[in-house]
C-alpha cells in the first residue's frame, strides 16, 4: 500500500488562519460593508458634463460664471450648479481620537462606531471605484483593497492621535473629506477648522457620533461625573435636578452644529451608537453619491 501523506491544511483552515490575523475592526468593517445592498457603481460627482448633479453654496474660487441665479434668488445664499463628471475624486476620512471619544455607557465606544463607520464607508467606496485616503496618514488617496485594509490597521491597531479637529494639511482640490467624530471641542475651533478646509474646495460632511447617555442623561440619585482625562470629577447628589437643564444645552449644542454646517456649506449627520450603524452607512454613501441628503 502507498505510504499516507500527511493531510495538508485545508483551504478553508487557511482562510479562518488569516482573518483571524486580521485587526477585528476590519473585519467587523468588511462585514459591515457586505450587509449593505447597494450597487457597487462609482459614485456621481461634480466636473465637465450635460447633466445636473446639485447645487452647493458659492465658496472662494468658484466662477461667477457658474452661479446659479435663479436657484440663489430663493434664499439669502449663493449656489453653484454642478455637472455630473464620470471620473473618481478622493474621499478622505478623518476620525477625532479625543479621549471625550473613549467614552461608552454601554456597546461601542463613540471612537469604536466611529472606526466602524469610517472604515466600512471606505470598503465601500473602493468597491464603488473611488480613492480613498486617511487624512493625515502619508499614503496617497488609492483604489484598493490594500488602501482600506492600511486605514483599518491605522484606525484599529495603532494608538490613535488625541487630536479633536483635523490638523492643518493640504487637501486636492475638490476632494470630498468626512469627519467623525463627537464635536465636544469648542465651536470656533470645529468652524476655524471647516473654513480652512473650505479654502481648499473641499466638500465636507460631519458625521456627529453620540452616546445615548450623553443625549438622554439617565442618572439619577448620588452619582459621580469624571472628566474625559480622569482629571477631575464631580458628584451630584441628586443627578436628576440637572438633567432638565443639561437636556438643554445638548441639544442647543448639536442645533449649533447643524447651523454650522449649513451655513458653511457641509451636511451633517448624527449617529446613536444603540442605533444599528448600517442605517449611518446607507445614508452617509448616498450623501455621497449625491443621493438624498444626510438627515439628524
Amino acid at each position: 500500500m502507498p505510504t499516507s501523506e500527511p493531510l495538508r491544511p485545508s483551504l478553508q483552515d487557511a482562510a479562518e488562519a488569516l482573518g483571524a490575523s486580521l485587526p477585528p475592526l476590519l473585519v467587523r468593517a468588511e462585514r459591515l460593508a457586505s450587509a449593505i445592498s447597494l450597487g457597487m457603481h462609482g459614485r456621481r460627482k461634480a466636473g465637465i458634463g450635460q447633466s445636473f448633479w446639485q447645487f452647493h453654496h458659492y465658496r472662494f474660487g468658484d466662477p461667477a460664471n457658474a452661479i446659479d441665479w435663479r436657484q440663489s434668488a430663493k434664499s439669502e445664499h449663493l449656489y453653484v450648479r454642478e455637472r455630473e463628471w464620470e471620473a473618481a475624486q478622493s474621499v478622505w476620512l478623518w476620525r477625532d481620537g479625543s479621549p471625550s471619544m473613549r467614552f461608552s455607557s454601554g456597546g461601542d465606544s463613540k471612537i469604536d462606531r466611529a472606526s466602524l463607520l469610517a472604515l466600512a464607508l471606505g470598503v465601500l467606496l473602493v468597491r464603488g471605484g473611488e480613492r480613498i485616503a486617511l487624512f493625515g496618514e502619508r499614503e496617497a488617496p488609492a483604489n484598493s483593497r490594500a488602501a482600506y485594509r492600511r486605514i483599518g490597521y491605522a484606525l484599529g491597531e495603532r494608538a490613535p492621535a488625541d487630536d479633536a479637529v483635523p490638523p492643518e494639511r493640504p487637501l486636492p482640490r475638490n476632494a470630498q473629506f468626512v469627519w467623525f467624530g463627537d464635536f465636544l471641542a469648542p465651536l470656533a475651533d470645529i468652524e476655524a477648522a471647516m473654513r480652512r478646509l473650505n479654502l481648499q474646495n473641499a466638500g465636507g460632511r460631519l458625521v456627529h457620533i453620540i452616546d445615548p447617555a450623553e443625549e438622554d442623561f439617565p442618572y439619577a440619585g448620588r452619582t459621580r461625573f469624571e472628566g474625559t482625562h480622569g482629571t477631575d470629577s464631580h458628584t451630584l447628589g441628586r443627578a436628576e435636578s440637572v438633567a432638565a437643564d443639561y437636556r438643554t444645552r445638548f441639544k442647543a449644542h448639536r442645533e449649533a452644529l447643524t447651523l454650522l454646517a449649513r451655513k458653511l456649506g457641509w451636511a451633517y449627520m448624527a449617529h446613536r451608537t444603540d442605533r444599528t450603524p448600517q442605517t449611518a452607512l446607507v445614508a452617509l454613501y448616498a450623501d455621497l453619491g449625491g443621493g438624498h441628503r444626510m438627515q439628524n
